[in-house]
Order: structure tokens, then C-alpha cells, then sequence
């Protein structure tokens, strides 16, 4: 079976469930995986998951989102992801080292 038809049938499947079956391209990483497969976040799990999954909107310097990002932004958090808008360098340095351990995204057995 060819892998658009695999990839269709897991985007109706996941609109069927709730679940954000985002395309996933990242021209500055080659070989990343096709998709982003999003799930509502339980209340309870919502700061730790905060720690190692974050959503970041860079902006220049005194920017403001678009509309169509802040409803994205507003879907994403309502399913308990965290999503900051950052227009300075500072704020970005802060965002990234607020999440998990020093150096440890690229070690251990999944990286």
C-alpha cells in the first residue's frame, strides 16, 4: 500500500479521535518523521509536559502574532500546550532553558 494512503487514513482516523495530525517539515533537520500526532493533555500532566514540549513563535522585535497564528496558538493551548510568542533574545534563551536538563535532548536511548 502506498504511504499516502497509510498517511490519509491515519489523518481521518486521528480527526475522528480529536487528535491534531499536523505535516511535520523542518527544512533545516533532514529525515524528520512526516507527522505531529497531538492529544489533549490531562490538567494534571500539563507542567510536566511543559517541560520537554513547548510551541514557540518567534516574532521581530515588537510583532504581534497574525490572527491565523493566534487561533492555532489558542487550539494548542486549549489542548494544554504551552505556546509562547518570543520577540527578543533574552525571552528565547529563558524559554529554552526552562525546559528539562541541560544537554540531556541529545543523549539517551531515544536520541
Amino acid at each position: 500500500m502506498l504511504e499516502k494512503k497509510i498517511e490519509e487514513h491515519g489523518s481521518k482516523v486521528a480527526k475522528e479521535r480529536g487528535v491534531l495530525h499536523l505535516k511535520f517539515t523542518s527544512p533545516q533537520r533532514a529525515s524528520v518523521p512526516d507527522r505531529l500526532v497531538l492529544a489533549e493533555i490531562p490538567e494534571f500532566l500539563r507542567p510536566v509536559i511543559a517541560q520537554y514540549v513547548r510551541f514557540i513563535e518567534y516574532k521581530a522585535e515588537g510583532k504581534k502574532p497574525t490572527p491565523a497564528q493566534e487561533r492555532e496558538h489558542a487550539r494548542l493551548r486549549s489542548m494544554g500546550f504551552r505556546v509562547d510568542v518570543i520577540d527578543n533574545k533574552s525571552d528565547a534563551e529563558s524559554a529554552i532553558k526552562e525546559m528539562g536538563s541541560e544537554g540531556t535532548c541529545l543523549r539517551g536511548p531515544y536520541g
